[in-house]
């Protein structure tokens, strides 16, 4: 709880729903992050998984249990069960308090309420490896938005720590990303 207590955002995957025990304990620490002024953060993490909840991850960004939640196209396109990404993103701005959807090479789109930002994806020299990309985006992201950034900029540094963790293999970034945000002009040293 202190934990929970403690941080800016709680963040969890979508893929931890399956147990009933863990969606108990994603309630209990959306109660705690609430009553303490934190924010509950998810990712639908792949269509499989949403199409297995989608009624359930609607409840919980619709009711506020989950303040910010993070998808890619495919993902929120199931989730609303269309085709039509301005549909599907209509409704996900609609049901969410922030809604981050990336679109791979085309960036991502953070939206809160009325604003919306649209970022271009980070450039690369190599595409390597995908795994870890929404997650590096996330990590980004979330790293600017509790500490006060514009949704923009926090796009932009999810957009980057997606972009170096794909030009490797494996999930864990091999570079600095503080200092990689730093050379960007993204944070100052």
């Amino acid at each position: 709880e202190d934990k929970v207590a403690g941080s800016g955002v709680t963040f969890f995957e979508g893929y931890l729903w399956d147990p009933p025990r863990a969606k108990d304990a994603i309630r209990k620490t959306a109660e705690i992050a609430h009553a303490n002024g934190r924010r509950m953060s998810m990712t639908l993490s792949d269509p499989f998984c949403v199409d297995r909840y989608r009624e359930e991850f609607l409840e919980l960004m619709r009711s506020g249990t989950v303040d910010i939640v993070f998808a890619n196209e495919d993902e929120m396109k199931s989730l609303y069960q269309t085709g039509d990404f301005e549909t599907a993103l209509a409704a996900m701005r609609a049901d969410c308090n922030v809604a981050v959807v990336t679109r791979s090479e085309k960036g991502s789109i953070a939206m809160n309420g009325s604003e919306t930002a649209s970022v271009s994806a980070h450039e690369i020299d190599n595409l390597v490896d995908t795994t870890g990309a929404g997650d590096l985006y996330a990590a980004g992201f979330l790293f600017g938005y509790t500490r006060g950034r514009s949704l923009e900029d926090c796009a932009r540094l999810g957009s980057l720590a997606a972009a170096i963790v794909i030009q490797q293999v494996g999930p864990r970034p091999q570079v600095s990303l503080r200092q990689a945000a730093i050379d960007a002009g993204l944070m100052k040293g």
